[in-house]
């Protein structure tokens, strides 16, 4: 900012700001983003002192990549609409996923339910209960054959929401897809099998962090070799902010965790440049708009510096941040549901202005219960008219220059470093959760989070403003009361009918290979393909690398 922009600015504040403040104070002593950051009146060149465009933004397509991956971004092909869906049975979520497609949507994202998460069988005792209510029940091959009944998995990009058993589900569509005539080669999609995340945030984890991080290394190996097209693994943001962090610890936590993941494959003895274009991320949309766009924006910056030089990748993909993103549901409520479709809105345009590659938009009622047809349908319909009737598409990265966005962007990659740091003096990620450091970063912006709206210093419009005592309505979603007996039927069915001898000797099979140090992901297909059961398979390996306990840290 030059001298006479300064004076300009003294005069600006004396004769015109001072005035208005007389009349008229602002609303409240401090204006802070979602993430509790306090935010200035006013940003100018000052704030950017020494900013280089070069250094800082370049041009979409090249190095830095702050301005997006892709050098047309919306302009030559529009992000991915891909709703989350699953629920009851695999019939029942089958008829969700046709919905969709008819509606418009570009591709499938597979909520599982929690015993699936988890590896369990339907029928095992720990399951009992939770069949069917936050996704669909995966137990066997069959139930993904059914899951993709007229469905062809060459012409959908499919993203699977699963963890500790990503392997074992990703050999089930691979098997599924082979079953149809679609080779391995042809098959567009993502696992998101982050299992780093779980520790530290959404705790669906079953076995410890090392024979863990095994398998996810087994997926980006055998992902180089014989699935090109496909994105082995999905660092997930999206779960640390649900669980109550600040928009830079989620930035700053999930590319600690995948720097961790590069570091393991390299360790492996992988070429990083094999690898690393099919690590892909997983990032939050809350409700602050322009903070949520910096984030994007700085993550995608530190992410090709870090490749380029810290792990010297010699690829320009190898430096490609690309992300899905998905609209906060932590930010959803209750009251007046109907809000919510607003509070979406906003969400899913922070992405799109922040150069999502995919977006799954949340439902009005998902407070409630699992989103209805109509409340999908309208999900999907928001991400449609900002891509066809809002301008957002037209320009690439429209926010770039806006000197409150750029520092915004500074800041947020500023701080980030300063977690890196801290979790590097503590030993890297696996030691950081060991201790709870992670866990209670989060756990404390949180209570602060909470704190504030219990104060009533934060607005959350129809909760602790604007409410309304009135009852809701809006249709819930009722599944078949029927799919849990159905479904344990279709197990009892199917270990009948198998060749028994067969599974046992693969999954004798995978418990040699699991006690040696060969990739797993062979010997998972060959017992996939032989109708062993999501249980079974996970028994193996429960068996092998036992199941972790997390520490008490008070």
């Amino acid at each position: 900012m030059c001298d006479k922009d300064k004076v300009e600015k003294k005069r600006w504040e004396e004769d015109t700001l001072k005035p208005a403040l007389d009349r008229w104070p602002e609303t409240q002593e401090e204006f802070i983003t979602t993430s509790s950051l306090p935010i200035d009146r006013l940003y100018t060149p000052a704030d950017l002192e020494e900013w280089e465009y070069m250094k800082k933004l370049g041009f979409p397509g090249d190095y830095p990549y702050t301005r997006g991956v892709q050098p047309t971004m919306y302009r030559g092909r529009l992000w991915t609409m891909r709703q989350f869906a699953g629920f009851g049975t695999a019939e029942e979520t089958n008829a969700r996923f046709k919905y969709l497609l008819d509606h418009g949507e570009t591709g499938l994202s597979i909520a599982f339910d929690y015993p699936t998460l988890y590896g369990y069988d339907t029928d095992h005792p720990l399951a009992r209960g939770e069949f069917g209510k936050c996704g669909v029940a995966v137990s066997s091959l069959k139930d993904m054959e059914i899951l993709f009944d007229g469905i062809d998995p060459g012409k959908v990009s499919t993203s699977m929401t699963i963890n500790g058993p990503a392997s074992v589900l990703w050999a089930f569509y691979i098997a599924m897809a082979e079953k149809k005539g679609v080779p391995p080669e042809k098959l567009r999609g993502t696992i998101q099998n982050d299992i780093l995340k779980e520790y530290i945030a959404q705790k669906s984890f079953i076995f410890p962090p090392e024979p863990s991080m095994r398998l996810i290394v087994d997926t980006f190996e055998y992902g180089s070799k014989y699935l090109p097209k496909w994105n082995t693994i999905s660092i997930s943001g999206y779960h640390i902010r649900e669980a109550g962090s600040t928009a830079i610890q989620e930035m700053a936590f999930t590319l600690a965790d995948g720097f961790e993941y590069v570091k393991a494959g390299i360790e492996r003895g992988l070429d990083v440049d094999e690898f690393a274009p099919r690590l892909s991320f997983f990032f939050n949309a809350h409700n602050d708009l322009f903070e949520e766009i910096a984030k994007y924006r700085a993550a995608r910056r530190i992410w090709a510096k870090e490749m380029k030089e810290t792990f010297g990748a010699k690829k320009p993909r190898s430096w490609w941040m690309r992300f899905h993103t998905q609209t906060a549901g932590c930010s959803l409520t209750s009251q007046q549901p109907e809000i919510n479709l607003v509070r979406v809105a906003i969400q899913a345009l922070a992405a799109v202005l922040g150069g999502t590659q995919s977006l799954h938009t949340n439902s009005m009622d998902e407070a409630l219960a699992l989103p209805s047809e109509k409340a999908v349908r309208l999900a999907l319909r928001t991400q449609q008219v900002i891509a066809h009737e809002s301008g957002a598409v037209n320009t690439i990265d429209p926010l770039g220059g806006s000197y409150h966005v750029e520092w915004l962007t500074d800041h947020m990659e500023e701080e980030a470093y300063k977690y890196f740091d801290k979790i590097d003096s503590l030993g890297g990620v696996i030691p950081a959760v060991k201790k709870g450091y992670l866990q209670k970063e989060i756990a404390d912006a949180a209570a602060k989070y909470q704190r504030e709206i219990d104060d009533k210093e934060r607005v959350i419009v129809g909760v602790n403003k604007f409410a309304l005592d009135e009852p809701v309505e809006i249709p819930i979603l009722k599944m078949d009361p029927e799919g849990d007996r159905k479904q344990i039927q279709r197990l009892n069915d199917l270990r009948k009918s198998r060749d028994n001898s067969e599974v046992e000797k693969t999954l004798e099979e995978l418990k040699k290979v699991a006690e040696g140090d060969e990739n797993t992901m062979p010997a998972i297909l060959k017992c996939v393909k032989a109708y062993a059961t999501l249980g079974e398979i996970t028994d193996v390996f429960r068996e092998v690398f036992g199941e972790y306990e997390e520490p008490i840290i008070f």
